[in-house]
């Protein structure tokens, strides 16, 4: 590098030790993607479904520029799916005491009774533990807007169950404070380093 040469942060940094390279570390890389249904959060399916990777342009599946899925959307469920190869931030951001939000859309068949409303909101108790309290829960018609500080796998679907609603559809609108931002199902884009800034921040309240 020139003296007086500028290197922004995405650019990778090479190692020497006695003037010899040594290798250097991959730039850090953040995207986000809007999920179709009909797709495995996985990086790889032994069973030869389609996986969220498949979505992705090439250079972000191969290589040092590889990410990885930033916890798990079911088959069904479609929205906000954040992909990174900054395994710091990915551990911050799933941890519990993060309580970094989720938003969700969740179609439902059933009455959401007052009774079962307060029971959505304190968290109904799993097969796996009881459910981080508060909930934030909204009705909207047949629809219901559900906010959670958790990430389970199929929470959502199993704490409407625990009220007696059945989910036909579920899309998360939110991570963190990250939507879709107009993406089409199956689009994906990369963050600003103001959104990463953003994501950074939620973990440190």
């Amino acid at each position: 590098m020139e003296i007086g040469q500028s290197v922004d942060e995405h650019q990778l940094w090479d190692l020497a030790v006695d003037g010899k390279p040594v290798g250097g570390f991959p730039a850090k890389r953040y995207l986000l993607l809007n999920k179709p249904e009909g797709y495995v959060t996985t990086v790889a399916d032994p069973q030869g479904r389609l996986t969220v990777m498949d979505l992705l342009p090439e250079n972000s599946r191969v290589g040092e520029g590889r990410v990885y899925p930033v916890g798990r959307l079911d088959r069904q469920t479609l929205g906000v799916l954040l992909f990174t190869n900054d395994g710091g931030l990915a551990h911050r951001l799933l941890h519990p005491s993060s309580g970094v939000e989720k938003e969700y859309l969740a179609q439902v068949e059933g009455s959401l009774t007052p009774l079962a409303m307060e029971r959505l909101k304190a968290g109904p108790p799993l097969d796996d533990g009881p459910t981080r309290p508060p909930a934030k829960v909204e009705v909207k018609g047949k629809r219901i807007l559900l906010t959670i500080k958790e990430g389970r796998k199929r929470q959502v679907r199993r704490m409407l169950q625990a009220v007696g609603l059945r989910c036909t559809r579920l899309e998360r609108l939110r991570f963190g404070g990250l939507d879709s931002g107009g993406l089409a199902p199956g689009d994906c884009r990369e963050l600003t380093p103001e959104e990463v800034a953003s994501l950074e921040a939620l973990c440190r309240n």
